[in-house]
Order: structure tokens, then sequence, then C-alpha cells
């Protein structure tokens, strides 16, 4: 198999092939490290890769679904199989082994995946792009020396490199749709509770993340989402599934909806004109499909509301790295630890239960405020981010003057600012790669809809690639080239 048709497929694509007969998971697994030794010098998404699933790869150990051989990354963070290195993107973690398997690498392996190696990831994934100071910095696919976005800029590149047709990535303020639409990805972030954190979790983030993958195409998404929305046992919550596979939903056109769309800054941050003629270009295609579009402003001030409750990200922080600090046998510090990553360390070792319920009001308040959106409307159409994708260095946690009274500002309000929304309210959103700005970068585009409404947004997100299509989009760090 030849590294041009095996970057040309998607997943399901490339599962096809290999049930077919037409070619060994052995030999896709054998070519996608072919695509990686090729791609990965200049792109660095992937930090390790499993001989055992590649040479020495068993076929009865793949599981039947969907994806049946289809290689895969899983992200440097929470999901892993017990044994394998798990480090966070952190040098205090350095070596460190997972101690229990995911029920997410389970469903993985159960949908067929072969999971071959382990993606670039921000240090604990606090930052909006994947750069940190044990691996180095993942280049978009599209510019070397720009950012990939984060925390998943690694999965996201990977993919749109060519180098993996599907990858894992979390999304805790956007990690999952800040590289989505940075790199030309598709990036959906489930709704809260859809796919299972246990054993070792019942929600992280105090339920502002989730857990997905990064993929190419809507098809992809959607039959994973199937494989991964099941619930597991002792799961906190189980929530509203639809009677019908997302997979078959994914193909039948959404009913008339109501269709707010906006490109009002929501944390201070100007939107790139280009970036707003391509909101606006979409509403004005879904109006022409028959949806009811208007103009509607979120009522959301993020630069006021965000640094208000950002210790529920914080709170606990400290033991967490302790707890890590004691199995990796490295001891915290400025040399172990990024200058952010370190001040937000010592912030959490003040914080006080009464800084914590504080935080929490405040992201009840927020999202009581954000849900007003979807009284009038089942969708709300924005940028992915205001800008396309930066040079690395504007917003990695190695960077020094960054205090806890400017983090929000100068780490996530670009990247994040509308991204977070849908994590505070715990409902779906799809970033699509929709335009490329004429600097030769693409523009992401985001739909949201209510909770668990996912098969409405990859309905939309079905609609919106045959009309506006980026399959034949071939970045300039391809494997192809």
């Amino acid at each position: 198999m030849n590294l041009t048709e095996y970057a040309s497929l998607d997943a399901l694509g490339l599962a096809a092939l290999i049930a077919r007969g037409e070619v060994s998971a052995r030999e896709v697994a054998a070519t996608a490290m072919r695509a990686i030794e090729a791609a990965n010098p200049k792109v660095n998404a992937v930090v390790e890769t499993y001989p055992d699933r590649v040479d020495n790869l068993d076929e009865a150990t793949l599981g039947d679904g969907p994806f049946r051989g289809v290689p895969f990354l899983i992200k440097d963070v929470f999901g892993h199989d017990k044994g394998r290195t798990i480090e966070f993107g952190s040098r205090l973690c350095k070596g460190m082994k997972v101690d229990a398997t995911a029920h997410l690498a389970t469903l993985f392996h159960a949908s067929g995946l072969n999971i071959l190696g382990r993606s670039n990831a921000p240090e604990y994934s606090m930052a909006g792009t994947t750069e940190n100071a044990l691996y180095g910095n993942t280049s978009n696919p599209w510019r070397q020396g720009f950012s990939a976005g984060g925390s998943s800029g690694g999965a996201a590149a990977a993919v749109v490199a060519g180098m993996v047709p599907i990858s894992h990535g979390t999304d805790i303020a956007g990690s999952i749709r800040i590289p989505a639409g940075w790199c030309g990805g598709v990036g959906l972030k489930p709704s809260r509770g859809r796919v299972s954190f246990g054993p070792g979790q019942d929600e992280n983030g105090f339920g502002l993340s989730t857990t997905f993958v990064q993929t190419k195409s809507i098809r992809d998404t959607a039959a994973m989402l199937d494989c991964l929305s099941v619930p597991q046992v002792g799961d906190p919550f189980v929530i509203p599934k639809p009677s019908e596979t997302y997979a078959m939903l994914a193909t039948r056109p959404a009913g008339r909806l109501r269709i707010g769309w906006s490109v009002k800054p929501l944390m201070g941050v100007p939107v790139d004109p280009e970036v707003a003629a391509a909101v606006q270009v979409t509403a004005k295609l879904l109006s022409d499909m028959g949806h009811d579009v208007t103009e509607a402003d979120p009522d959301f001030d993020g630069a006021t509301s965000v640094p208000k409750f950002s210790n529920v990200w914080f709170f606990g922080f400290q033991q967490r790295l302790e707890s890590y600090a004691q199995r990796s046998g490295h001891s915290i510090g400025p040399d172990t630890l990024e200058p952010v990553t370190m001040a937000i360390y010592e912030h959490a070792c003040r914080l006080t239960p009464a800084d914590f319920l504080a935080a929490m009001g405040e992201l009840n308040a927020a999202r009581r405020r954000l849900a007003h959106i979807y009284v009038d409307h089942d969708i709300w159409l924005g940028p992915t981010m205001a800008k396309p994708a930066e040079p690395h260095g504007c917003y990695n946690l190695g960077r020094t003057g960054v205090t806890m009274a400017n983090y929000v500002e100068e780490i996530l309000a670009v990247p994040c600012q509308f991204t977070v929304p849908h994590n505070i309210l715990g409902t779906p959103a799809l970033s699509l790669p929709l335009a490329m700005h004429s600097s030769g970068l693409p523009i992401g585009v985001q739909l949201g809809a209510t909770h668990a409404q996912e098969h409405v947004l990859l309905q939309l997100g079905a609609a919106l690639e045959q009309a506006m299509p980026w399959a034949g989009r071939v970045p300039e760090l391809h494997v192809g080239r």
C-alpha cells in the first residue's frame, strides 16, 4: 500500500479495504509507520509508537467493530491501557506507567482500532497550543512553526497530515475543536456524560471535560460516536440517546432548524474579518437549505466570567501533581514543571473549599445565562476561533511573566473564546473546516446544539461537508507530499 493511497482515505474507507481483504491490518500498520516516519520529523505530532502493534501485530487481538485494523493514536492524557507510558506532556511524569486500563481504551479496542502510539499534548492539557518542554512543539500541517492548537494538537495534526485517519482527543475548554479548527479537521465535543471517563474518574474537570476523537470526515465521527457512547458500569450519568445509530442518522437530512449565528467577541478578542465572513457564508448557505437563520448574540461576558470560575479547573491540581510525583519518582519544581504550570500548582496549593464553591457558583450563573441562546434557537453557529493559527510561542506554558491574574487573558482567551461556552453548558459542539484564510491556513466554523443533540450536528455537518467539501485539501506537511 503506498502512502498517497493510505493518506487519502478516511478511517472507514481504510477499514473497508481491510474488510474486503485487499490489504491486511498488519500491512496497514506498517504503512502508518512509514507515514509517521515521513511526516513526523517536521510536524512532531507523535511522541511514541508501539512496535507490538505494528511489526508483531496479532490480528486476532483486533476488535470486530467498524474500524477493524485502522491505525490510531492515543493522546498523552487519560484513556490508556494498563502498562503503557503516560506522561501528560510533562517532565514530572516522564516514564510513568498507566496503572489501570480505562473504559475508553476498552471501547477503542472493541471498535477495531489498532492503537499504535501516543500523540503530543501540552503539559496537563492546560493550553490551547501543543507546545511542551518534554517533547517540543507540534507544528500545524499547513505551516511549520505555527501552532496546531491544543490541547489535542498532536492528534489533529497527525490526522490532517495523513499519519493516521483518526486519533484520540479530549476537550475541557475546546481542546478537540481548537486543533480541528486550526489544522483543518473535524472535531466533535460530545455532550457531558456521553463518553465514560471510568473507572478512575466519575467526570473530568468537574463536568467541563469530555473525551472523543479527531477525524477528517463526518461519517467517521458518527460511527465512532456509536462505538464510544456506551454507558459503563458505575458511570454517574446516562444521558438520552437516539433509537437509531448516529451513523444512520448522519445520512439523513436535518429537519427545519432555528439557527442563530454570531461573531460577537466573547472574551474581548476581535474576530478576523475573513473568519467572520466564513461564518456569514455558512449562515447564508444554511438559510438557502431551508433553515430559519437569524443573527443572535449569546449572553456571555467571558473576560469577566472565565477568570472567576477558572478555579474549578485548578482546585485539587496540587494533589494530582503530588500523586504523579510519588508515582514517577520525580520532584515538583522548575526542572519538572513549565513556568505557567508551576504558577498554577502554587495557586492550587493556596485554594480553599470556599474558593472552589465560589467558582462553581459563577460557573452555574454563566451556564444559566448562556443557555438562553437555545430558548429561541436549536443551533448556535459561530467561529471556532477568532483568528487562524499563529506561530509557536504565543500561548504556551513555557512563557514567563504569566501569572494567575492574567492566565486567562494571556493563555486561554484567543484559542478558547468561542469554544469554552459549550464546555460550560455541557452541550455538544462541532468544528468543521469550511473555509481557508488568505494566509493559506484553515478556518474552523463551529456548530453548537442543545443537550444530547449530537445527531443534529452530524446531520448539519454532513450537509455542509457535501456543500462545502474539504476532503481535497492537502496541507504543506502532508505525507502525500
